[in-house]
């Protein structure tokens, strides 16, 4: 099933029209999408109500509008979550990403004037006068 799934996004990519960029001028998969075909989870009331008890929060009333509306959000969390640990990541190597490619093609930007640590000394040499609202208290820095 999971095959099925990577061979309908792929699909789904190539055929899209893109800009001169490449990049696909529709989306090609949303993630609402993706999450539908993976089965809900289901979240005991006694686990969510754990969970506030672990975080240090007061759980909704149990039974309630409130309650039953973020269980099921809760639910949809872990669904994303057992989602996200599903992904191939086999040679996928750390750091990897657009930068590397675009990195050769970069040229820096010109220097327009001081920068960086230059304007940091500057800054600091500078005698300076703030003030504290509460209490009006002038702060003198030379």
């Amino acid at each position: 099933m999971l095959a099925l799934r990577r061979l309908a996004r792929l699909k789904s990519t190539l055929a899209a029209a893109v800009d001169e960029c490449g990049v696909p001028l529709r989306p090609t998969w949303s993630v609402n999408e993706l999450l539908s075909s993976y089965p809900k989870p289901i979240l005991s009331d006694d686990a969510l109500v754990r969970l506030h008890q672990l975080s240090a929060l007061i759980p909704p009333k149990e039974g309630s509008s409130e309650f039953r509306k973020l269980k099921a959000e809760m639910e949809d969390l872990v669904k994303l979550v057992e989602a996200v640990k599903l992904v191939n990541t086999n040679g996928v190597q750390v750091g990897q990403g657009l930068e590397t490619k675009f990195s050769a093609t970069a040229t820096a930007l010109p220097e327009t004037g001081p920068s960086g640590r230059s304007l940091m000394k500057h800054a600091l040499g500078r005698r300076m006068v703030l003030r504290c609202r509460i209490g009006q208290t002038a702060i003198k820095k030379s």
